[in-house]
């Protein structure tokens, strides 16, 4: 499943979700330290794994 990463606009808070891409089409995100619904998603990397050999 994705990682998604958020900033609180309200309190500054930075934090992830593991959630599935249906869930994370819904959009109803919380702070988890404010509860505050304003919330903005970030820019992150990501990595893959792969069976083969490089």
């Amino acid at each position: 499943m994705p990682v998604y990463e958020f900033t609180c606009q309200k309190c500054d808070h930075d934090f992830s979700l593991v959630i599935t891409l249906s869930e994370y089409e819904k959009k109803k995100f919380t702070c988890p330290k404010c509860k505050s619904d304003k919330v903005k998603r970030q820019l992150s990397s990501f990595q893959t794994i792969t069976s083969k050999k490089s």
